[in-house]
């Protein structure tokens, strides 16, 4: 029974391509996959700006855990229960400052799970993917320009 590189040229790739037409077919699509890379790049640059723009003019800030406001340079800020100083001081009575940075941390991070700071998180990440997408697209190598019908096989 004869190997798989023994006989590349009887169809044992499919479609009667030979193993050194694979090779040149790859180096040959090289200028479709940077174009369908970059406009991959783009379309997620632009869905990611466009959902951030719409939840941003829409969300409403969070004011679940809101127990007074402070009047702060003429404008109203709201006054949570974590912000309050018994809560502070009994957590830090039971758990110590550990506890008192493990819960900011923790509500620093649901936070930007909600309302305009999610909007400011998918920008970001909008940036983020469509940067690496562009990037790739850019370092790949250029077409070779070896035809199909110019191998030996």
């Amino acid at each position: 029974m004869p190997l798989f590189f023994s006989t590349p040229c009887r169809g044992a790739l499919g479609r009667g391509k030979c193993f050194s037409n694979l090779f040149f077919d790859m180096r040959t699509q090289n200028s479709r996959r940077r174009r369908q890379l970059s406009l991959l790049g783009l379309l997620i640059l632009v869905a990611g700006l466009s959902a951030a723009a719409w939840i941003f003019a829409t969300a409403a800030d969070d004011a679940s855990e809101v127990i007074g406001y402070e009047i702060v340079n003429g404008e109203r800020v709201p006054i949570g229960t974590s912000d309050s100083k018994a809560y502070r001081h009994d957590l830090e009575r039971f758990g110590g400052k550990a506890a008192v940075f493990a819960d900011d941390f923790n509500r620093w991070l649901a936070g930007l799970w909600h309302g305009k700071r999610l909007a400011v998180l998918l920008a970001i990440l909008a940036f983020g993917v469509s940067y690496v997408c562009l990037r790739a697209a850019e370092r790949m190598p250029p077409d070779t320009g070896v035809d199909e019908n110019e191998t030996d096989c």
